[in-house]
């Protein structure tokens, strides 16, 4: 796909802005603590003073009333710049649900955060239910006009910085497992609530939420009481096309960093990258990367189109492609640049870092192959 005039001046603009305030080492571990920390504030609060947070949300809530070419392209210029707020990229998962479902107070609430350079976070997965959401435990008991939560969350990313989760937890047991599950906005400051870092590889991100006796009013249910099942099916290539998007990004930057080293680089009183086992793998990440930025254009054009809810096979597709070229080419490329690659100067081992997540969430590459397979009748 050719990006219009408009919407080539905004991917530059966004690449400018990268360039400008994150493009050296030292520029972005000033605004991370040192690299503990994935999401800058002060980075989100500019990106929403220029009015690129939510490009793609409707204008009545906030939004710029954009669609998800528009969205994508921001997406894959961040992630290309490096720039930290991933959670960005999980608040804008969460208004999916709620603009379909949520209460126009929910929607002007939500959108109006991720608008303003706020995070919002989703938690969905539990000790016991990851790719098996059917399995969630954390139980919503209706009592005096008010659900009380119990139980545990895992791997919720961002809240520890989100003003609300969209939170997973079932309120009836007599059917199916599948049946008697809801959503709920659930406030991050509510009493009862406590969230514990995970610590990874990466910078801080996943959290582990514990709910103790959470009051919430029955104004914060996320669409239908005991339908959640049904309402997180629907969609989900809006939100697989988001890490697409990232990954793509992701993948631009190690293969850009990637040349730059073996055209510097000397062996043999010649540059690395004039050999034919260097030239060869550039020129084989370079085609994957290409077709990965035509393919995820191309979905959200059908998405602009309407036929987002026609898009499950393709919304896989992008996600476990884009994703595992993304892991990809920050190996390849870590072993291009021999022990350099792994030295943190460099900035590739932490792209590797970066690229072994994406795999494995919103919905583990398995899970999409399995989709994929299914949707062929198999």
């Amino acid at each position: 796909m050719q990006l219009d005039e408009h919407q080539q001046r905004f991917a530059e603009s966004i690449r400018a802005f990268c360039e400008d305030n994150l493009g050296t080492r030292a520029q972005r571990l000033a605004l991370t603590d040192d690299g503990k920390l994935a999401n800058s504030p002060e980075i989100l609060r500019q990106l929403a003073g220029l009015g690129w947070l939510g490009v793609s949300l409707p204008e009545q809530y906030g939004g710029a009333g954009a669609g998800m070419v528009e969205e994508c392209i921001f997406l894959e210029e961040t992630s290309r710049g490096l720039a930290p707020i991933t959670a960005y990229s999980t608040g804008l998962t969460a208004v999916q649900t709620y603009l379909r479902y949520g209460s126009e107070e929910q929607k002007l609430t939500i959108v109006g955060n991720i608008c303003r350079g706020d995070v919002e976070a989703i938690s969905l997965s539990e000790p016991n239910a990851g790719s098996d959401l059917g399995a969630v435990r954390t139980r919503a008991e209706w009592v005096d006009g008010v659900y009380v939560l119990n139980g545990q969350k895992t791997w919720t990313s961002a809240a520890h910085i989100a003003k609300n989760l969209l939170l997973l937890a079932r309120t009836d047991s007599s059917g199916s497992k599948h049946h008697g599950l809801t959503l709920f906005m659930v406030p991050t400051d509510s009493a009862g609530l406590e969230i514990r870092e995970i610590e990874t590889m990466e910078a801080r991100t996943v959290n582990d939420v514990f709910l103790t006796d959470v009051h919430i009013s029955p104004d914060k249910v996320v669409g239908v009481p005991n339908a959640a099942w049904k309402q997180l099916m629907r969609g989900l290539s809006v939100e697989r096309l988001i890490i697409a998007a990232m990954s793509l990004g992701a993948a631009e930057r190690s293969l850009e960093d990637v040349i730059a080293y073996v055209k510097g680089r000397e062996q043999f009183d010649r540059p690395i990258g004039t050999f034919q086992a260097i030239r060869h793998r550039i020129a084989d990440l370079a085609t994957e990367i290409a077709f990965c930025k035509s393919f995820v254009y191309d979905v959200a054009t059908r998405i602009d189109n309407g036929e987002e809810d026609n898009l499950a096979r393709e919304g896989s597709m992008a996600k476990l492609k884009c994703t595992e070229t993304a892991k990809r080419a920050a190996l390849e490329a870590m072993h291009m640049m021999g022990g350099y690659g792994y030295a943190r100067e460099y900035g590739m081992e932490e792209q590797v870092r970066k690229s072994l997540a994406p795999p494995i969430y919103g919905g583990t590459n398995e899970i999409q192959r399995e989709i994929i397979g299914k949707s062929f009748g198999l």
